[in-house]
């Protein structure tokens, strides 16, 4: 009786650290504004652009081709703000596996330049690190015009 008190005091104090691991993680932070103009916008009203694997909402076309014409410059606002853009990905750029249902497991996150690229399991990220632009390449969505 003693030791199955002790075993579920024990339990009880790892869920309890679970949760307080997963709650110290901040929420993402979703697009509620243009990146260009600062006005609101709605997913289901606003227009958008899918660039490299993100779904940007824009107040209106003009502020989506202005986007279009530094859209690093708007990355690097998204990210300085925090937000967390829509990630339209089905598959790894890195190794072009699928990311629901894979036999790698949960799909891996990393944040690189505002942008949220997903990964298909923990060995893509360093790859991914090695030649960003290879593998921005194969995201869905529109690409920076070629030079």
């Amino acid at each position: 009786m003693q030791r199955n008190l002790v075993v579920l005091v024990a339990a009880a104090l790892l869920l309890g650290a679970a949760v307080s691991v997963a709650m110290d993680k901040p929420a993402p932070k979703p697009q509620t504004t243009c990146p260009v103009t600062g006005k609101a916008v709605d997913a289901k009203t606003s227009p958008h652009v899918d660039w490299q694997g993100q779904r940007i909402y824009f107040a209106d076309t003009a502020a989506a081709d202005s986007f279009r014409k530094d859209p690093e410059k708007v990355f690097a606002k998204i990210a300085a703000e925090g937000v967390t853009l829509e990630n339209i990905q089905t598959t790894c750029p890195v190794s072009g596996e699928n990311l629901e249902g894979g036999d790698m497991g949960p799909p891996v996150a990393v944040s690189y330049k505002g942008r949220t690229v997903m990964f298909c399991c923990n060995m893509c990220p360093p790859k991914f690190e090695k030649d960003p632009a290879k593998y921005l390449a194969k995201l869905p969505g529109e690409q920076p015009a070629t030079k």
